[in-house]
């Protein structure tokens, strides 16, 4: 029996980008593809298999310590973003202000999707979501440089709308206009005591 069920819901990739050098900053570089390999998108600076672990998961290991790579992807709605763009009183929060590596339009509550839910495309390149991203400061340091007073107001703004993190589960090529169709687990949500 499948462990994944695929949905009637799907999206369209509307925007595409890459962060050369995070050192550097976090604002992405539109492009019109991503070529997805094991590590993630080539030449993204999220990339890799293993990462060094952050502020996400101080409660498991302390910081730095070599973990697998399941951020490869930062992964948002057309939606979200035009929602936290309203909520900063800007007309548009560009995706690349927020360091963005695709951005979809068409699925509904996208940040809330469930954790090891995937995006495939029509030719079977797919992603796995980790989790909800949460909003942090970085993307505060790009906007500030175009929206001084709005970029105080993104990580409010953001809350619950941040998207998702992912990681390449196979191989190939993701290009704007892509139809991704959304599979989820095939399982009940966890609820502590039942039996």
């Amino acid at each position: 029996m499948p462990a994944l069920k695929p949905t009637d819901y799907s999206a369209e990739i509307v925007w595409l980008g890459r962060v050369e050098d995070r050192v550097e900053g976090l604002a992405s570089l539109p492009q019109e593809q991503l070529n997805l390999t094991w590590g993630g998108p080539q030449g993204e600076s999220h990339g890799g298999e293993i990462r060094p672990s952050c502020s996400r998961v101080l409660s498991q290991y302390e910081r730095g310590t070599p973990i697998r790579n399941t951020r490869q992807l930062s992964i948002l709605s057309q939606e979200e973003l035009d929602m936290i763009a309203a909520d900063m009183g800007i007309e548009t929060l560009d995706p690349s202000w927020v360091g963005a590596s695709v951005v979809i339009q068409g699925l509904p509550d996208f940040s809330h999707i469930p954790p090891s839910s995937r995006l495939q495309n029509q030719a079977g390149v797919c992603v796995t979501i980790d989790m909800q991203n949460r909003p942090c400061h970085l993307p505060v340091k790009v906007i500030e440089a175009v929206e001084p007073e709005a970029a105080k107001r993104f990580k409010t703004a953001a809350q619950g709308r941040r998207g998702v993190t992912g990681w390449v589960e196979r191989e190939g090529i993701w290009r704007i206009g892509d139809t991704l169709r959304l599979h989820v687990p095939d399982q009940r949500g966890w609820t502590p005591g039942f039996i």
